[in-house]
């Protein structure tokens, strides 16, 4: 049977440090995202937003709770299981983290290779269809510094989306992007999504988005304090 809800966390606790240096940064988190659904989460700097983004990422290790995605539970996890949490999600920050070295296409298709089982020139045609549902069709071959940053943001969406992820973790995917960039972005990333049934939970500061959302969260001081429905 289908898990209702492709993220579930109970009572999340997480800690930095050891011993007399150890700091609580995230307090009892209780948190359930749905299928499809876009979560925005807001709050100031050093909220613990992050955090909470790369514990639900699989990029670091639960220490106190439960944090269930697609129904496996993260407390306790190896390593190896991480690695296969993350073949199911994908990553948007604000630093479009590209490799200058790599056209835009080539640039996508590294996500695919996570998937050992698809062959490269299925692996390439599928980059060169992302990049051409994200308007860029005219640019797969371009480097990163040839493309504005409205553009490498879009080669962003693409690379996370290729796979056809479950879960998309965007962290201040608009921050150094113009308002009318921020939006293109922003409307695409919530198409692509409706699109392949994936779920969104963005942290964002920029208010000219929140519209995007089905949910808002607000954390403040490592505690999810209110959702605005």
């Amino acid at each position: 049977m289908k898990q209702k809800f492709i993220v579930d966390i109970k009572n999340l606790n997480q800690y930095f440090g050891r011993k007399t240096l150890r700091s609580q940064i995230l307090f009892d988190i209780n948190l359930r995202i749905k299928y499809g659904e876009i979560v925005i989460m807001t709050g100031p700097s050093g909220s613990g937003k992050t955090t909470l983004l790369t514990l639900i990422g699989g990029l670091r290790s639960v220490q106190e709770g439960s944090l269930e995605f697609l129904g496996q539970e993260l407390y306790g996890s190896s390593d190896e299981q991480l690695v296969k949490v993350r073949r199911h999600i994908g990553y948007i920050f604000q630093a479009h983290n590209l490799l200058d070295f790599l056209t835009a296409r080539q640039n996508v298709q590294m996500s695919l290779e996570l998937h050992k089982i698809i062959p490269e020139s299925e692996a390439c045609s599928k980059s060169e269809a992302m990049l051409n549902a994200v308007k860029l069709g005219n640019r797969i071959n371009y480097y990163p510094h040839d493309l504005s940053g409205g553009q490498k943001q879009r080669v962003a969406i693409a690379r996370a989306l290729v796979s056809h992820p479950k879960l998309v973790l965007a962290d201040e995917p608009t921050a150094a992007l113009d308002s009318k960039s921020g939006r293109d972005v922003v409307n695409l990333m919530q198409q692509l999504a409706k699109e392949q049934n994936c779920a969104i939970l963005m942290v964002t500061h920029d208010n000219r988005i929140l519209d995007v959302a089905d949910r808002i969260i607000h954390m403040e001081d490592g505690q999810l304090i209110k959702e605005v429905l």
